[in-house]
C-alpha cells in the first residue's frame, strides 16, 4: 500500500518514487481525502483557525501540505506549501529533509499528519533551521501514533522547541505548539524520533 511505503521509507526514497508516479501520489490523497470525511474533524481546519489569530506579515511554510489548504485559505499571506508532488499551483514538490527556504527565513512552520517516514529527525532538523528564533512549530498529529507524548515532547526540547501549548481535548488528536527558542542546534546530538505508522485501508 502507498501509505505503508510513505511510513517505511525515507522522504528522499518517497520523493524519488513519486516523482515518477505522480498519478499513484493523486490516488493516495484521494484515498486520504475519504478517510478524513469520517473523521469527526479535519485537523488542518484547527491550524487554520490558530493562524487566523496572527496579525502582520507572518511567513507560513506548510510541509507536507497536500492540497495546500493553509495557502488558498490565506492568498494575503505568504505561504510556502511543499509536499513530495504538486497536487495543484500552490505546491512545490520537494523532499522535506530539504526544503528550499533560507535559513531563518520563516515565522511558522506546520507539520500537520505529515510526520511520515523513517527520517523525522531530518524534517524536525530542517524545520528547525528554516524557523526564526521566536517562530512556532506546530504540529497536529494521531493521537495513536504516539506512543508517550511527554517523552515526545522532550525529544522536541533537544531540537530547540520549547512547549508553548498542547491540545489533547480532541479524542483522535493531539496538537502541540512549540517554540524556536535557541539560534543553534547540534544536528549530532539530536535525538532520532519515531512515531508509529498510520495505516490506511486501500481504496
Amino acid at each position: 500500500l502507498l501509505n505503508e511505503k510513505l511510513y517505511t521509507e525515507t522522504g528522499k526514497e518517497s520523493f524519488e518514487y513519486f516523482k515518477q508516479n505522480n498519478d499513484e501520489f493523486q490516488d493516495y490523497h484521494l484515498g486520504f481525502r475519504q478517510q478524513v470525511s469520517k473523521w469527526p474533524m479535519n485537523p488542518v481546519n484547527e491550524i487554520i483557525s490558530d493562524l487566523q489569530k496572527l496579525k502582520g506579515n507572518v511567513v507560513i511554510a506548510d510541509l507536507g501540505c497536500g492540497d495546500a489548504k493553509i495557502a488558498q485559505v490565506f492568498p494575503n499571506k505568504t505561504v510556502h506549501s511543499f509536499d513530495l508532488v504538486p497536487l495543484n499551483e500552490h505546491v512545490k514538490a520537494c523532499d522535506i529533509s530539504k526544503i528550499p527556504l533560507q535559513n531563518e527565513s520563516v515565522d511558522v512552520a506546520v507539520f500537520c499528519l505529515s510526520l511520515m517516514g523513517t527520517n523525522l529527525k531530518d524534517y524536525l532538523w530542517e524545520a528547525f533551521r528554516i524557523l526564526k528564533v521566536g517562530g512556532t512549530l506546530k504540529i497536529a498529529e494521531i493521537e495513536s501514533r504516539i506512543e508517550d507524548l511527554q517523552h515526545l515532547i522532550k525529544y522536541l526540547k533537544f531540537f530547540g522547541f520549547a512547549l508553548e501549548k498542547k491540545n489533547t481535548k480532541h479524542k483522535m488528536f493531539v496538537f502541540l505548539d512549540l517554540r524556536k527558542e535557541k539560534k543553534k542546534c547540534k544536528y549530532g546530538k539530536l535525538p532520532n524520533i519515531t512515531l508509529r505508522p498510520c495505516l490506511y485501508k486501500k481504496r
